[in-house]
C-alpha cells in the first residue's frame, strides 16, 4: 500500500504557513456539532482536548489514572527545547531542526520534524502565560542549559520536574473546559479497542476499571495520545500502567504502526539492583552538564571506593571518544559506550553494570549550594532509593529503557492511515526518526496538542458531516462483544503463573535480545521465544478475582496479553531492518570503531506494518524518507 505523507508543496520554511494558509474552516456555530475523543491525558492529551475545547468542539476525554493529573508525562525531570536563542549562542529554528534531525540518523520526515522546531517557540509563551514557573537568571530573565546532541542552550526547565510543572499547567486549561462543559472527562476509564465503520474511526470500547463495566463512545474523529511501548521489556523508566494496548489494538484494526524496532536507552539510569524491582528510576539527562561520566581504566581499581582512584587512573570515556559533545554526546551514543566500558570489564557496582556520574569538579567550581540549587531533588532522590550521597561519592549510573521513537504511522497531518484516527506525541512516529534528543518529548506532546492538531483536525473534520455512529450500530456491538469475550477467556485459563511473571520472562527475552545491541541470530532466537511465552500465557496465566469490579491483576494481564503479540513485532521490525541507525544497533552493521552504520541505499524510509491476521505474519510497507534540505551525512559527535 502506498502510504500518503499529505506534505504541503514549496519551501521547507513555507510550508506549515502554507497549510493553515490553506486549511478548511468551520463556522464556531457548527463546531459543537462535532464530537472528538481524545484517549490519554499526558502533554500530548491535555493539551489536544483543552485546545480542541476551546475551540468548541465536544470532547470525551479518557485516562486510566484516577486523575489526569497522573498521567506519565508528570515524571519528566530535565526540560523542555524551544529555538528561543534567548542566550545569543547561535541557536534558530533551522538549528533546531538540524539537530533533531541529525539526532534521529536521518530517519524521520524532514517536514514534519521542520515544524516542529517551527512551534517550539510558541509553547514557551503559552505555558509562560500559564503560570508554568519555568527557571530564571539572577536578572529574572528565563534561564536555559544544555541538553545531548546540541552545542548550546535552548532546554527550558523546571529544577528536576518540568514534566510535573508544564502538565498542571494543561491540566489547569483541561480543567477549565471541564468547568465549562466542553470536556467531558472519564477518568479511571481504559480502552479496550477501537470501533472502525465503513473504513473510518467512530469510536472506542472502553471499561471502567472500578466497576468493571464495558461501554462503548462514539464520536466524529478519535485522538490517540496513550505514549510509549517501553514497558514490554518488562524493567523501564515508564510508570508501571504505561502500556501499548490502545495503539496495538488500533493497529489490530487496520492502523498502521511505524518503526517498532525505533527504541531509545537512556544513558542515566539508577542500575537494576535485583529481581525485585518492578521499574527503573531514570536520572535526569540535565545532571550531564556538570558531572562527568568515567570508569575506572584499569579493571584491578573496579572494587575501589571512587573517591580513591586518581585522576589520572579514569577514563573519562565520553570526553575521550567525543570530544566535541563530550559528556553530553546523544543518548544512543553514550548508552553504546556505557555498554562497551562495562562489557570491557571496567563497570562498576553489583554485577559491574554501571558507570560513575561524578559532580566532584562542578562542586569545586560553582559551590555545593549551586548545585544543590540545580539538580537537588535529583540528588535527593538518588539518595532515598541508593544510600548513597551524591554530593560526596559520584553516582551510579546504567543505561535502561526510556523512549520510544516508534508508534502508529501518521501523516502530515498527524492522521494515521485510518481515516478520521488521529495520534499525537509519544504514540506516534513522526519527529524523532531513529532517536530522540533529549528534552524533545515534551516539546512534541504540547506542539501536537496546543499548536498542530487543532489545525489538522479542523481540516479533516471540515469535509465530514457532523454526527456520531449510534452505540447499537452492529460494528459497536461487535467489538464490544469481543473485548468481553477476551476479558472473560483472561479469567477462564486459572494456570499457575502470574501475568507480572510471565511479564519478567518476556521482559528478560527483550532485553538480552532485542535491548542495545541486535543480532539476526539473537532476533530469531527472541521471535521464537516470545511465541513460546504467548503460548504459555493464554495457557497458564493466573488472573484472580473477577470482571465486576476494580481487579488490578485482570487489567494488568489484559496488557501484558497486547506485550506478547507486540514483542514479536518489535522483533521482526528490528530483523527486517538490516541496518544500524540511532537506538537500533545490529552487531552485523557498525564501522570499524564500532558506530552505527546505515544503509541508506536501502532503508532510508519508514517501516509501516499492516496486521494480517491472527498468527500470520504482517506486512512491510514503506514510506520513502526524502531529503530536500539536509541530506543524509555520516552522523558524527567527535
Amino acid at each position: 500500500m502506498k502510504l500518503e505523507s499529505k506534505v504541503p508543496p514549496g519551501p521547507l520554511a513555507e510550508k506549515w504557513t502554507r497549510y493553515k494558509r490553506e486549511q478548511k474552516l468551520i463556522s464556531p456555530a457548527n463546531k459543537s456539532k462535532y464530537t472528538v475523543i481524545v484517549v490519554g491525558t499526558g502533554l500530548a492529551g491535555a493539551s489536544a482536548a483543552a485546545s480542541l475545547a476551546e475551540l468548541g468542539y465536544k470532547v470525551l476525554s479518557f485516562c486510566f489514572q484516577d486523575s489526569p493529573r497522573r498521567a506519565h508525562s508528570i515524571a519528566a525531570q530535565g526540560g523542555i527545547n524551544a529555538a528561543k536563542n534567548y542566550r545569543n549562542d547561535g541557536d534558530s529554528v533551522y538549528r533546531l531542526f538540524y539537530d533533531t534531525i541529525k539526532g534521529g540518523d536521518f530517519r524521520s520526515r524532514e517536514a514534519n520534524v521542520y515544524r516542529l522546531a517551527e512551534v517550539s517557540v510558541n509553547i514557551i509563551d503559552q505555558c509562560v502565560a500559564q503560570g508554568v514557573p519555568f527557571a530564571r537568571e539572577y536578572g529574572g530573565l528565563l534561564d536555559t542549559r544544555s541538553f545531548g546532541g546540541a552545542q548550546l542552550q535552548r532546554t527550558f526547565y523546571c529544577r528536576g520536574q518540568t514534566g510535573q510543572q508544564l502538565l498542571l499547567g494543561a491540566y489547569q486549561a483541561l480543567s477549565r473546559q471541564i468547568g465549562l462543559g466542553q470536556v467531558k472527562m472519564f477518568p479511571r476509564c481504559e480502552m479496550l479497542d477501537l470501533v472502525v465503520v465503513d473504513g473510518k474511526a467512530r469510536g472506542i470500547v472502553t471499561r471502567h476499571l472500578e466497576t468493571g463495566k464495558i461501554q462503548s463512545f462514539s464520536a466524529d474523529a478519535v485522538v490517540l495520545a496513550t505514549g510509549g511501548y517501553s514497558n514490554v521489556f518488562y524493567l523501564s523508566t515508564n510508570a508501571n500502567g504505561c502500556n501499548v494496548s490502545a495503539t496495538y489494538r488500533a493497529y489490530k484494526r487496520g492502523a498502521f504502526f511505524a518503526n517498532p524496532c525505533f527504541t531509545q536507552i537512556h544513558p542515566t539510569c539508577i542500575p537494576v539492583s535485583g529481581d525485585h524491582q518492578s521499574k527503573l528510576t531514570l536520572m535526569s539527562e540535565s545532571l550531564r552538564n556538570d558531572g562527568r561520566v568515567w570508569v575506572p581504566r584499569n579493571k584491578a581499581d573496579v572494587g575501589k571506593h571512587p573517591n580513591e582512584i586518581p585522576e589520572d587512573a579514569r577514563d573519562y570515556y565520553l570526553e575521550r571518544k567525543y570530544p566535541s559533545f563530550g559528556n553530553l554526546a546523544p543518548r544512543d551514543i553514550s548508552s553504546r559506550a556505557a555498554k562497551e566500558v562495562c562489557d570491557d570489564g571496567r563497570g562498576v557496582g553489583p554485577g559491574g553494570r554501571g558507570v560513575y556520574l561524578d559532580f566532584a569538579d562542578a562542586i569545586r567550581r560553582q559551590g555545593k549550594a549551586r548545585i544543590e540549587e540545580k539538580y537537588g531533588n535529583l540528588f535527593q532522590m538518588y539518595e532515598r532509593i541508593t544510600a548513597e550521597d551524591a554530593y560526596t561519592r559520584p553516582m551510579r549510573i546504567y543505561p535502561a529503557l526510556h523512549y520510544t521513537m516508534g508508534g502508529l504511522w501518521v501523516n502530515y497531518e498527524l492522521m494515521s492511515n485510518l481515516p478520521g484516527l488521529f495520534v499525537i506525541g509519544e504514540a506516534n512516529f513522526s519527529d524523532h526518526g531513529a532517536n530522540r534528543l533529549g528534552a524533545s518529548a515534551l516539546m512534541q506532546g504540547l506542539a501536537d496538542g496546543y499548536f498542530i492538531l487543532p489545525y489538522t483536525l479542523t481540516n479533516w473534520l471540515a469535509d465530514q458531516k457532523p454526527g456520531v455512529t449510534p452505540l447499537d450500530h452492529p460494528e459497536f456491538k461487535r467489538v464490544e462483544a469481543e473485548a468481553t469475550q477476551r476479558i472473560k477467556k483472561l479469567l477462564s485459563i486459572k494456570g499457575k503463573k502470574t501475568a507480572n511473571e510471565l511479564h519478567r520472562e518476556l521482559g528478560h527475552v527483550m532485553w538480552e535480545y532485542v535491548g542495545m545491541a541486535r543480532s539476526r541470530a539473537g532476533l530469531e532466537t527472541a521471535i521464537q521465544r516470545i511465541r513460546e511465552l504467548r503460548e504459555e500465557f493464554w495457557s497458564n496465566v493466573c488472573v484472580p478475582g473477577s470482571d465486576a469490579d476494580l481487579n488490578v491483576a485482570l487489567e494488568r494481564a489484559n496488557r501484558v496479553s497486547d506485550y506478547m503479540e507486540f514483542g514479536e513485532l518489535l522483533a521482526l521490525d528490528a530483523l527486517r531492518r538490516e541496518e544500524s541507525c540511532g537506538g537500533h544497533f545490529r552487531v552485523e552493521y557498525q564501522t570499524p570503531d564500532g558506530e552505527a552504520l546505515r544503509d541508506d541505499a536501502n532503508f532510508c524510509h519508514v517501516a509501516a506494518w499492516e496486521y494480517a491476521g491472527p498468527d500470520r505474519e504482517p506486512i512491510r510497507n514503506i514510506e520513502p524518507l526524502e531529503f530536500e534540505v539536509v541530506k543524509p551525512t555520516v552522523r558524527s559527535y567527535k
